[in-house]
């Protein structure tokens, strides 16, 4: 039975190169929201007043276009490693009951690190332009989701296969 991998954490987790091996791993197809986002909005102009609520409504977009080609895919025996965000406890649950609903086996992954040490990787990222990078991540966005990060409680934990795991070191 094909299965679905969600891979979470804070900006600068590791989240994608542990991703890209997990594709890897499971012979897994990868959907990646941020790649999404910057194929689709990247060149578009940001609002100076409302650029969150433009953000969330081109992401919540991205979102349901994603969940339908995982359905697809996992209908026809693949395996899918997502990495779309959730870092809220209220967005996974959402994500949780379409799972439930189509009968699908997922794993989660977490991935963190110390914020100091994220925020670097972020600013390599952006400087270097590599293999994972999609948009350039400025200090404010960063701050922000960062700051709405919320990890697994213990409850999240037991109704879920959640596994704690360690990004890249640097």
């Amino acid at each position: 039975m094909p299965h679905l991998h969600l891979v979470i954490g804070p900006v600068g987790a590791g989240k994608s190169t542990f991703a890209r091996q997990l594709s890897r791993e499971h012979r897994a197809v990868r959907l990646t929201l941020d790649a999404w986002m910057a194929r689709l909005f990247g060149r578009d102009e940001r609002p100076v007043v409302g650029r969150l609520e433009w953000y969330v409504e081109r992401r919540d977009r991205c979102l349901e276009q994603i969940w339908e080609l995982t359905k697809e895919l996992v209908d026809v025996g693949t395996n899918v490693v997502l990495e779309i965000g959730l870092i809220q406890r209220s967005e996974r649950e959402r994500f949780y009951a379409q799972v439930d609903e189509m009968g699908y086996g997922l794993t989660v992954y977490v991935l963190d690190a110390p914020r100091e040490l994220r925020w670097e990787r972020v600013q390599r990222r952006n400087e270097e332009k590599g293999n994972t990078f999609s948009m350039e991540v400025p200090p404010y966005f960063f701050e922000l989701a960062s700051n709405m990060w919320e990890p697994p409680d213990e409850d999240e934990c037991f109704e879920r296969d959640v596994r704690f795991t360690r990004g890249r070191e640097v």
